[in-house]
Order: structure tokens, then C-alpha cells, then sequence
């Protein structure tokens, strides 16, 4: 599972604006290619943001790569581009942490006139250390190994609850 970009973007009335954005795992593309591999990825982004209504979640093939893209009901957008074998659930599940966490620390009054350059947030960076996709989708195992534990235990309880009642209509 490999996390290629994650980005933050504002989709106004006229256009959609790059935020913040966050570049991994392009070391395996030269080094002279860098630069244009980002630049396709900013404006596929954008591109895909500007198609997609607000409220929605969509993923993109293209090639090798998954475009992941969620659109809030407040305009701010989230898109991570991963690789073919990443599952969907994962990346909206980051892509919904890393937006609510941005919209908490700017202004929303910045979001249709900001850049990268004037954007300050620390939404995107630690999402894309240690593979976070990697990282979301242990949280979600995690998760729901605790659910059934939880519901195994409420059971257990539930058929001790159900025996004790038992035990005192028959004294």
C-alpha cells in the first residue's frame, strides 16, 4: 500500500484551490521528473475536486494510481492518491480525520483565498509519516476487534443476566 499525495482543497464557485498539499513516496520517480509527477497530481486533483458535487465521495482510476477524493457540504475537499491496492474505506477514513482537523486549525474566511505558501497547518503532516495507511487501517482492525470484544462481552453478561433470572423464578 503506498500514500503518493495528500491534499487539502477549497472548490469555490469559480475555481478549486489548492490549500496544502503533501508529497510521499516520490522518490521512486527520477529525480528530474519529480517536480512534473507532482504538478500532474495537483492538477488531476483539482480537476476531479471541480467534477465532484459537494456532500460526495468518489475514488479514480487512472493508470496505476486510485484517486481518492471527498468533498464536504462546506466546500473544503480532501484527496489522496494511493496505489491500486488500497483499500477505499482506509483512505476516506483519513481523508475525514485530516479535513477535520484542518478545518479546525484554519479560518474558513482563508479557504477561497489561501495558497500553500499562506496556509499554516499541521493537518497533512503527520499523516504521511510511517505509511499512514498502514497506520488508519491498523486503527480500524483495531477497532473492530474491540467491537466484537464488546459485543461478546455484552452477550456474556447477557446470558448471566438471562441464567440469574432464570435461577430466581424457579425458587
Amino acid at each position: 500500500v503506498k500514500l503518493y499525495s495528500l491534499s487539502v482543497l477549497y472548490k469555490g464557485e469559480a475555481k478549486v484551490v489548492l490549500l496544502k498539499a503533501r508529497y510521499n513516496d516520490v522518490a521512486s520517480f527520477s529525480f528530474f521528473q519529480r517536480s512534473s509527477v507532482q504538478e500532474f497530481m495537483t492538477f488531476t486533483s483539482q480537476q476531479i475536486v471541480e467534477r465532484s458535487s459537494k456532500g460526495t465521495r468518489a475514488s479514480v482510476a487512472e493508470q496505476d494510481y486510485l484517486w481518492h477524493v471527498y468533498v464536504q457540504n462546506d466546500s473544503l475537499a480532501g484527496v489522496v492518491i494511493t496505489d491500486n491496492e488500497s483499500p477505499s474505506r482506509v483512505a476516506f477514513t483519513l481523508l475525514e480525520k485530516v479535513l477535520d482537523e484542518f478545518s479546525k486549525q484554519v479560518n474558513r474566511k482563508d479557504w477561497p483565498v489561501g495558497s500553500p505558501a499562506t496556509i499554516h497547518s499541521a493537518a497533512l503532516d503527520g499523516h504521511l509519516n510511517a505509511n499512514p495507511m498502514t497506520k488508519v487501517q491498523s486503527l480500524l482492525e483495531r477497532g473492530e476487534k474491540l467491537g466484537g470484544l464488546v459485543s461478546k462481552s455484552e452477550s456474556k453478561a447477557f446470558r448471566k443476566t438471562a441464567r440469574s433470572l432464570a435461577l430466581m423464578r424457579q425458587l
